[in-house]
């Protein structure tokens, strides 16, 4: 509910503010230790991009009551937004775009954590799981440059606003596709905040679509093996739907209006 959504954002910027906050039948606050507020703003970053990976990946429409939220701390609270992009790249390269070269010297073990899969006593956990992760931040990600705090005073610029998303889209299309990565990235992307975009970027992003059509979907095809067309066939038809209507759908799970009574 809107109401609650509320409660909870005045809850984390009064803490971040120095206000004391009631929590767990507790009474906190940042002036309680010198380092108190680079504490909170560094695990409260780190909670988000968890929620990211774990609560986004398994429940889509998740991202956008998290981001709402975590748009309007950012800009309140610049800090927060900063340590929150350092923890996003690092869990989720892609979010940057980056993929990561393994170096010379570097260990299988350690070059797949900087891929961003999870390893634990040389286990690597499985592709599927590593996927949902990625998708869960990119989700994340992509609701949050598109959406604002309702409340705020929205006098300055979206401190990570739309123009984000496009030089993203730009920079993941000048990448040499990975299979399996890049086209599911490029589809949870594009299906979250396609429709902001068109509506930011008209012209200039159907182009894009249309070189994501007749460009740059060969070029994944090329490196992708029949196990792994599942989430390409998604994306093709995906872009050929939306070029067929000239319509990107809104996003399922956008908050609206009435959201904000409840």
């Amino acid at each position: 509910a809107g109401s609650k959504l509320r409660e909870v954002f005045d809850k984390i910027n009064n803490l971040l503010s120095g206000k004391p906050v009631q929590t767990e039948g507790q009474t906190v606050s940042v002036t309680q230790h010198p380092q108190g507020l680079e504490f909170v703003c560094y695990k409260l970053a780190e909670k988000f991009v968890k929620h990211g990976e774990g609560e986004v990946s398994f429940h889509h429409d998740s991202a956008f009551p998290i981001a709402v939220v975590l748009s309007g701390i950012w800009e309140l609270h610049p800090r927060v937004g900063d340590i929150f992009l350092s923890h996003l790249h690092k869990k989720c390269p892609y979010s940057v775009p980056f993929y990561p070269a393994r170096k010379e010297g570097t260990s299988m073990e350690e070059y797949q954590r900087m891929l961003g899969y999870e390893v634990h006593d040389s286990k690597v956990e499985e592709q599927d799981h590593f996927l949902k992760r990625m998708s869960g931040m990119i989700r994340l990600y992509a609701a949050i440059i598109q959406l604002r705090w309702p409340y705020g005073n929205k006098q300055g610029a979206h401190p990570h606003g739309l123009s984000y998303g496009w030089r993203w889209l730009a920079q993941m299309l000048n990448l040499e596709p990975l299979a399996d990565v890049t086209a599911m990235l490029l589809l949870d992307f594009l299906e979250v905040c396609g429709n902001a975009l068109m509506k930011q970027y008209g012209i200039q992003f159907w182009k894009t679509m249309f070189f994501i059509q007749k460009s740059y979907i060969p070029r994944i095809e090329a490196v992708t093996s029949s196990g792994q067309m599942g989430c390409l066939s998604r994306l093709k038809n995906f872009v050929q739907k939306c070029l067929q209507a000239e319509e990107i759908p809104l996003p399922k799970g956008i908050l609206t209006p009435s959201f904000w009574r409840t």
